[in-house]
C-alpha cells in the first residue's frame, strides 16, 4: 500500500506543473458531507467495533485539463471519524471501569485527489458528468478522547477512491471509501494492538465557477 500511494504522489506531483504552466482552469468552493467510520482492530477477536458518524467540511481548490477530462483537486478539510468500541466485553478493560466508549478523533484532512471525467458526451455533460477519483489523504489529528487507553499517531496517511457526478458544471456530489495504509492506534494494554480507520463517506463541493 505504501508503493500505490507514493505511486500516487508521484502522479499528482507530475500533472501539477503541467496544469499550472498549461492551459488550466483553476476553480474553488467549499465541501460538507458525512463520514462512516470503523476502527478496525488487526486481531479482529480483541474488541468488537461498531461504526460511527461524524461531519466533514472544508474548502476545495481544483484545476482542470480542457479536452483531457483529467483534472486534480486539493482540500482543506476538518473531518470526524468516531466509532463505539466495547471495552466492557474484555477483563483487561473492563477491570479499568471502561464499558461501551465512542472513540472520537478529530482531523485536519488534506486529500489529493487524481479525477477523470467523461466530458464528451453531446452536451449532456454541462448538466450531469460522471467521474471516478483516486489518491492519498493526509490526516492531521488535532483533538482525541480516550487518552488513558490508547495511544494515536498524530499524523497518517489514507489512500481513498470513489466515483460521483458533477452537475450544471458547478457541484460535485461525491462517495468513496478511505482507509489507513499505516496504523491510527495503539491498545495501551494487551501488547499494544493496532487499529486503522475504515470509512465510508460522502461529500457535496459548491464551487463558485
Amino acid at each position: 500500500m505504501k508503493k500505490i500511494a507514493l505511486l500516487l504522489l508521484a502522479v499528482v506531483a507530475t500533472l501539477s506543473p503541467v496544469m499550472v504552466w498549461g492551459q488550466t482552469e483553476t476553480r474553488w468552493g467549499v465541501t460538507a458531507g458525512a463520514t462512516y467510520n470503523q476502527i478496525h482492530f488487526k486481531q479482529s477477536d480483541i474488541l468488537d467495533v461498531d461504526r460511527g458518524f461524524g461531519p466533514s467540511v472544508g474548502v476545495t481548490g481544483e484545476m482542470n485539463i480542457p479536452g483531457l477530462g483529467f483534472s486534480v483537486d486539493g482540500s482543506l478539510l476538518y473531518t470526524m471519524r468516531s466509532s463505539k468500541i466495547h471495552y466492557g466485553d474484555k477483563l483487561a478493560w473492563s477491570s479499568r471501569g471502561l464499558g461501551s466508549e465512542i472513540c472520537r478523533l478529530h482531523y485536519l484532512d488534506v486529500p489529493l485527489h487524481l479525477k477523470l471525467k467523461w466530458h464528451k458526451m453531446n452536451g449532456f455533460e454541462d448538466t450531469l458528468m460522471p467521474m471516478v477519483f483516486v489518491g492519498p489523504s493526509f490526516s492531521f489529528l488535532v483533538g482525541k478522547n480516550l487518552t488513558e487507553v490508547n495511544s494515536y499517531r498524530p499524523v497518517s496517511v489514507m489512500l481513498h477512491f470513489g466515483l460521483g457526478v458533477e452537475l450544471y458544471r458547478r457541484v460535485q456530489v461525491s462517495a468513496g471509501y478511505a482507509f489507513n495504509i499505516g496504523e491510527t492506534l495503539r491498545t495501551r494494554v494487551l501488547d499494544e494492538n493496532i487499529a486503522k480507520n475504515r470509512c465510508w463517506n460522502v461529500s457535496a463541493t459548491y464551487f463558485f465557477k
